[in-house]
């Protein structure tokens, strides 16, 4: 009797499931056995990491809830866009989420804005960040849903903690009172420590108005717009350039 499958199975119960793969697949490779076990353990060591790697990235992806899965190659940073390659490149590494910088996009409708922020965000997934992605308007309808009970303080503490939120049509409806008291306590946890995205075809100057309730829009803007990187897209819309090609014949 061998050790092999006593072996495998501590393995398992380790959760060292990158490592039993490496090792099945060393065992059907012939002359594998001509390498030392040091390098052989290195093999084995580095598809663990690799497969943790892997399970870590996916499980940020499964729960940042990213309306699209999009990749940073993929922005469109053409002249007249409002974004060059180059900024790209340095917001995809990321420091400026490490460092509880906050990041506005803004620009029409079509103009990519989506896009862009789900790239970054989906980056940021692959470098073991937190993500949370919300439509504001659906974020403000679940939090007045559940006004009251356990799961609006669990939203909440999930909303102030994750190391990057997204904040997509921003503007699309204005705030109500407990709504703007909730966006302001979100703000405040997260000022300086955890950086947040906004998405917005709302320029920041019509914010105050969008908000309402001069106070506390103000302190709400202080902690969003002057802690911010701004990037204002331009250009034709995406969705016109990504429209399929008419139907043969012409016809309706």
């Amino acid at each position: 009797m061998t050790l092999r499958q006593p072996n495998l199975e501590r393995m398992l119960q380790l959760g060292l499931s990158g490592m039993i793969e490496a090792l099945e697949e060393q065992r059907d490779i012939a002359d594998m056995e001509q390498l030392g076990f040091d390098d052989r353990l290195a093999m084995l060591i580095e598809r663990e990491v690799e497969h943790r790697d892997r399970k870590s990235y996916l499980n940020n992806l499964r729960q940042a809830q990213l309306r699209i899965r999009a990749d940073v190659q993929d922005v469109d940073c053409s002249a007249g866009r409002g974004i060059a390659r180059s900024t790209l490149t340095r917001l995809a590494a990321g420091d400026w989420i490490r460092q509880g910088i906050n990041l506005i996009a803004e620009g029409p409708t079509g103009s990519g804005k989506t896009f862009l922020v789900c790239a970054l965000a989906h980056q940021a997934c692959r470098q073991k960040l937190s993500v949370l992605y919300r439509r504001v308007p659906e974020l403000v309808s679940a939090l007045a849903r559940e006004r009251e009970g356990e799961l609006h303080e669990r939203l909440m503490r999930r909303l102030a903690k994750v190391s990057l939120l997204v904040l997509d049509d921003w503007g699309l409806q204005g705030f109500s009172a407990e709504g703007r008291r909730d966006l302001l306590e979100i703000v405040e946890q997260r000022y300086g420590r955890k950086s947040t995205v906004i998405a917005s075809q709302i320029p920041v100057d019509r914010w105050p108005a969008l908000i309402g309730e001069p106070t506390i829009a103000d302190a709400i803007l202080d902690r969003i717009v002057h802690n911010a990187y701004r990037i204002e897209l331009t250009g034709e819309s995406q969705r016109k350039r990504n429209a399929p090609p008419p139907l043969d014949g012409g016809g309706t």
